[in-house]
């Protein structure tokens, strides 16, 4: 029975070293790869700086600052998006720094990260979301600077909050514990 039990066990230690390494292989780019970790579990973002130099360039400015540590998601629609990066919580602050636009023909999609703005196409700073669903009516009209290459699953876990209310969430939201730049993750 000990023989069986151990030999489980290697079995199940392999799997485990085959899935980090299966982890670290996707990871092309550290320099340009996010850990955003979640009550639940990390979730690995790819970044385009071929589709959005400057706001890649930005996120990962405020990432190694810490900036986004503790934050809230305070708007979540189900089947739309998770959007967080407000200091303030309730979706009226930022970072101070605004950004142009980066618009491409990449496609609002599962898993797609977009930078929330208002009316004014150039008002990007840190807040963003990630998309939960398809939104084909923001293609072209926001700027996506990455997109979920692992734990999709986590993402989906965040608490939703009311659409009557626009997605506002009420009671205790959920938080980004960390992110980092992949290279500087420790």
């Amino acid at each position: 029975m000990n023989k069986l039990i151990a030999a489980f066990l290697v079995i199940a230690l392999g799997a485990f070293v085959m899935a980090e390494d299966a982890t670290a292989a996707e990871i092309k780019d550290p320099e340009n790869t996010l850990f955003l970790d979640l009550k639940d579990g990390r979730v690995i973002i790819e970044m385009l700086p071929d589709v959005a130099p400057k706001h890649v360039a930005r996120i990962k400015e405020l990432a190694r600052d810490g900036f986004y540590d503790g934050l809230t998601f305070h708007r979540v629609i189900e089947d739309f998006m998770a959007q967080t990066g407000d200091p303030e919580g309730n979706g009226t602050g930022g970072s101070g720094q605004n950004l142009p636009a980066e618009f491409s023909d990449v496609r609002f999609e599962e898993g797609t990260l977009g930078m929330a703005r208002s009316q004014d196409i150039n008002s990007g700073d840190s807040q963003f979301f990630i998309m939960l669903g398809k939104a084909p009516h923001l293609d072209g009209s926001y700027t996506v600077w990455g997109r979920v290459i692992e734990g999709m699953n986590w993402v989906h876990q965040i608490k939703k909050g009311s659409r009557l209310r626009n997605g506002e969430i009420e009671g205790d939201p959920d938080v980004i514990l960390r992110m980092r730049v992949a290279v500087d993750a420790e």
